[in-house]
């Protein structure tokens, strides 16, 4: 093989791997998915493997740092860094790039290795799609107080979207948009302000059991229940990433949510709820269990079904980290001070 080939293989092998140590440390420190995490080194270590079939030491010695033309280039409109979830894709991007580097190079010596390095590049990719797919499960988990706004035919949609921006105010870190019997272009209309209201504040956005209103408004999230679109079937309506929970109310419930692949799951009704009256209570016990099932994945939970602050204390005792009110909120006098006791709650036990 050509020298200056060789210099390419070396270069562009420390480049991906590099990249590829970016992305595993995203998925180990940042999501703290043990999976995806072995998934990225796995990539690393087979690309070492494949360059293990050159010489090592010949390698480093068509290496010319000092000299190398591309050292000092500088392109003013480089990508920038606001989030750690920006330097896992410029990671994944770069490392797939070098891939292509190294499958177009090693075609001069081998075209087997060539192949090999081909299929890591595609690896890369569904890493990548795997990765971007959990990213609303990761935002979740720093959500705490988890609101359900109501919408009914009665009330006019200024009414919502006041009870939805004094929620924001107020500290709540997700809101649920759950209209009932409103015709479906109110809907829309209403749906688009209530996600406008809620990026405004910086607050994660649910809408309840509408796959199709979730996906064109933008929404962050949709919210199913036991009789709603199976969860495979919404996430193919989705344009984008986005999460998806689901309404259990037994063990059984859970598993099958699980199974699904829920983002994050509502367990209860904890308590009588006056907004679902005809739930069945499920009980603290129900709460214990699928907490203890829950600890061994990666799945969000949020108590739901009566919760005030007189009862809340109860549930986070026994390990609850977020919990979905309504009216207990919602049809409060003030519904910003409602939630600022609610959150205060909330972060004494679970900061």
């Amino acid at each position: 093989m050509e020298r200056k080939a060789l210099r390419i293989l070396d270069a562009n092998y420390n480049r991906a791997r590099e990249a590829l140590r970016t992305a595993e440390e995203y998925c180990r420190f940042v999501l703290e998915d043990q999976r995806l995490a072995g998934q990225a080194k796995n990539i690393r270590h087979q690309l070492s493997s494949i360059m293990s079939n050159w010489d090592a030491q010949q390698l480093i010695s068509e290496r010319d740092t000092a000299s190398d033309v591309g050292r000092d280039l500088k392109i003013d409109s480089a990508q920038g860094r606001l989030c750690l979830a920006d330097c896992f894709t410029a990671a994944v991007k770069r490392a797939g790039e070098a891939l292509r580097v190294l499958a177009e190079t090693a075609q001069i010596d081998s075209g087997t290795l060539s192949v090999q390095f081909e299929q890591l590049r595609f690896e890369i990719y569904a890493l990548e799609k795997d990765v971007l797919q959990g990213l609303p499960r990761h935002r979740f988990h720093d959500v705490r107080l988890y609101v359900l706004i109501p919408a009914l035919p009665q009330m006019a949609d200024s009414q919502v979207l006041d009870i939805a921006g004094a929620c924001a105010e107020g500290g709540a870190d997700a809101l649920q948009l759950r209209a009932v019997g409103i015709e479906d272009d109110r809907l829309f209309k209403l749906s688009k302000k209530f996600v406008s209201l809620c990026k405004a504040g910086r607050v994660l956005i649910i809408i309840n059991n509408r796959a199709d209103i979730a996906a064109l408004t933008e929404a962050d999230g949709l919210h199913l229940g036991r009789h709603d679109l199976p969860c495979s079937q919404a996430k193919k309506l989705l344009f984008r990433p986005a999460l998806i929970g689901l309404s259990t109310h037994s063990e059984n419930e859970l598993r099958a949510a699980i199974d699904a692949g829920a983002d994050y799951v509502g367990i209860g009704a904890c308590f009588p709820s006056p907004t679902k009256p005809e739930v069945a209570v499920s009980g603290l016990d129900y709460v214990k269990k699928a907490l203890a099932l829950l600890k061994e994945t990666s799945i969000g939970h949020v108590a739901i079904g009566g919760i005030t602050a007189e009862n809340l204390p109860t549930l986070l005792e026994a390990g609850v980290r977020a919990a979905a009110v309504s009216s207990a909120v919602c049809a409060a006098e003030d519904p910003r001070v409602a939630c600022r006791q609610f959150k205060e709650l909330l972060l004494q036990k679970n900061p």
